[in-house]
């Protein structure tokens, strides 16, 4: 009875481990090859610096769904036409909006993207120098100096 359940559990256990062995291979995404490494290095640059629009966290040579196979092909495409990667983004953010580019334009619609960070830690660093400041008054209001003894 023990080796046939044995026998059993080594099967599910064989069977589970090429399972999840495979699924890597599922999900794999076709490699690009072109004639000329000069293009192939300037594909590689341009599919990392383009957003997949389905995955939206990851850029098109990072994604595995259908619609980021769809955008290498175009860019593949584009650059074997002859265009420069300015127009090959340019098409993109023109076919696709602002959102495809990882790092989008510094125009006025954009604008807010590059200020907010610093706005917002200029504002944090503010607030905590308020609490100081006010944290400082409260201990000098309640008998006690800077050095922690009595006045």
């Amino acid at each position: 009875m023990k080796t046939s359940l044995r026998r059993v559990v080594c099967a599910v256990l064989a069977v589970w481990i090429v399972g999840v062995a495979s699924v890597p291979a599922a999900f794999a995404i076709d490699p690009v090859e072109m004639s000329d490494p000069v293009l192939q290095e300037r594909y590689r640059a341009l599919t990392h610096e383009l957003r997949c629009m389905q995955c939206q966290n990851q850029s098109i040579a990072d994604s595995p769904v259908g619609l980021a196979g769809d955008l290498r092909r175009e860019v593949r495409e584009l650059l074997s036409a002859g265009k420069t990667d300015d127009e090959v983004r340019e098409y993109m953010r023109a076919r696709y909006g602002d959102f495809i580019l990882f790092r989008p334009r510094m125009v006025a619609q954009t604008l807010w993207l590059w200020l907010a960070p610093v706005l917002l830690m200029l504002l944090g660093l503010f607030a905590a120098w308020r609490v100081v400041q006010r944290r400082r008054a409260l201990v000098t209001d309640d008998g006690f100096d800077d050095e922690g003894g009595d006045r």
